[in-house]
């Protein structure tokens, strides 16, 4: 018999359409219906009814000092309320107008900003063009688009120029050195990248001839009615009625022991808003871009930011979901085939916030607190979702959510107890062995100085920053790292004219050369 491939590809088309014709009709699969709503009015009045419950529940079990929350359905707010207090310790309550830093919540917000200012969808995938800003491969610089970025499928690395801006470094600074960055491959890896985001919001801004702030405010903040926004920190830093930050002692108490100014990643982390603002927002999501009956957002771009656009989470087994990042938003299914989007906002110096949607049930809710992420925020919206959908709750969302932001934490610190030197530790050779300036093409100088007893200071970053070091073991010191992305101590290594600052170092960017 002969083989297709001995008939060429004429004969083979012919046996083909011969068999095609003398097998019996098959028809062809149907596709699965559409989902259709499950959650219905009463289902969500009872989980409303609920919700002060478990607001003042989680914030007993936690003791997160303010919390403020909106719950939107079918075009309506039907909850909304402030908890708490705007600083531990104070008196002065959170009330819905009370305005809490957003932190990545910002996302989902500045993708609505872009979205506004596009009359196609297909804009979307313009390239990114912005002095000042390339990628470490020339090609990718040459393609990058708006949605590459905004959906993190870039290949920078996660969180790329974080550690800039926690040495106090400029926008400017930051971006253009994010060409230095190693790159994963292009638009087949997700890494969470706040400067990527940043760059791609800042170019559409320059595109428009004016900034980001002018911007979201033109195009969503004032036709939104959301008086209360800005992308600035001294719009929030001037509200009378704001959320301080806290973070948690380890005593279990907190404290506003710090400030995060975030205006250097301001598309990405610096929106400041309030609960009453906030909903206004979920309400022209979940309404396709329309508020109050006027048109704020083209539904078609808008649209286009809540599809997926790369795996960002691969199913851990083989009946588990896969997770998508959108255009600022995390994007997943549930097992009724119905579109959940969601994001989480986290800084760790004092901020936790959530939103989360299900679009087909026209149902949304906003979580702000003005406390260190310790999984309040998120936890508040799982509960909330899991008592409409079921009637009851099916798991310890607060638990789950806490354990999970805890293993984050924990992730990032060094393996090595720099507290405690090794059994038999080398000693330290003389000061003039380790004083100087070290060089950096990414961060800049790194400055060691001695004093009179011998005791060594690094000093990093553009003000700078100084930082007292410890002996370890024979030319490795440590140090208490500060800011956002704060991980403990970490180790500083002297070595051939080099210094090599390990968690600095995670892309291989961190060792300095002595000049």
């Amino acid at each position: 018999m002969r083989t297709l491939r001995a008939l060429g590809a004429a004969g083979a088309a012919v046996l083909l359409t011969a068999a095609a014709a003398a097998a019996p009709a098959v028809a062809a699969p149907s596709p699965p219906p559409a989902p259709q709503p499950q959650i219905d009015d009463a289902a969500v009045e009872r989980a409303v009814d609920r919700l002060d419950r478990t607001v003042t529940d989680m914030m007993r079990r936690t003791g997160v000092p303010g919390v403020s929350v909106a719950v939107v359905h079918d075009d309506e707010v039907v909850h909304l309320k402030g908890f708490g207090v705007r600083r531990a310790g104070g008196s002065a309550a959170v009330d819905p107008d009370t305005v809490f830093q957003i932190a990545s919540l910002s996302k989902p917000v500045s993708s609505t900003v872009v979205a506004a200012t596009l009359t196609d969808p297909d804009q979307w995938d313009r390239r990114t063009e912005l002095p000042g800003f390339a990628l470490k491969d020339p090609w990718v610089t040459g393609h990058v688009t708006t949605a590459d970025l905004f959906s993190h499928r870039s290949g920078l690395p996660d969180h790329a120029g974080d550690l800039l801006e926690d040495l106090g470094y400029d926008r400017s600074y930051i971006l253009d050195h994010l060409r230095l960055e190693p790159l994963s491959p292009f638009r087949s890896s997700y890494a969470y990248t706040n400067f990527g985001l940043t760059a791609a919001a800042e170019a559409v801004a320059r595109a428009k001839g004016t900034s980001w702030q002018k911007l979201a405010e033109d195009t969503l903040f004032k036709p939104a009615g959301m008086t209360s926004t800005s992308t600035e920190f001294s719009a929030f830093a001037d509200r009378p009625d704001r959320a301080v930050t806290h973070v948690r002692n380890p005593d279990g108490t907190w404290s506003a022991a710090h400030v995060r100014d975030p205006d250097a990643q301001a598309p990405a982390g610096g929106v400041s808003s309030t609960a009453r603002d906030m909903s206004r927002w979920l309400r022209l999501q979940l309404a396709d871009g329309t508020l109050d009956g006027k048109r704020i957002v083209p539904s078609d771009t808008l649209a286009r930011t809540h599809v997926p656009h790369v795996v960002s989470q691969p199913p851990a087994t083989p009946t588990a979901r896969t997770g998508f990042y959108g255009l600022g938003w995390n994007v997943s299914y549930d097992d009724a085939g119905r579109l959940r989007l969601s994001h989480s906002g986290a800084f760790e110096l004092g901020a936790n916030t959530n939103v989360t949607m299900l679009p087909l049930e026209k149902l949304g809710i906003v979580v702000l607190t003005n406390g260190a992420p310790v999984g309040l925020a998120d936890a508040v919206a799982l509960d909330f979702f899991d008592f409409a959908e079921h009637g009851k709750v099916t798991t310890d969302w607060l638990g789950l959510a806490g354990s999970l932001y805890a293993q984050m934490d924990a992730a990032g610190r060094s393996p090595t107890d720099y507290s405690r030197p090794p059994a038999g530790a080398k000693p330290a050779r003389d000061g003039a062995a380790y004083t100087g300036t070290y060089d950096n093409p990414f961060y800049g100088a790194a400055t060691v100085t001695a004093d009179r007893a011998g005791a060594l200071t690094l000093a990093l970053g553009p003000e700078p920053q100084r930082y007292p070091l410890t002996h370890y073991d024979g030319d490795t010191f440590s140090f208490v790292t500060a800011g956002e992305n704060a991980v403990g101590r970490t180790g500083v290594t002297f070595a051939d004219g080099t210094l090599r600052v390990e968690y600095l170092d995670a892309d291989g960017l961190g060792t300095f050369t002595r000049r």
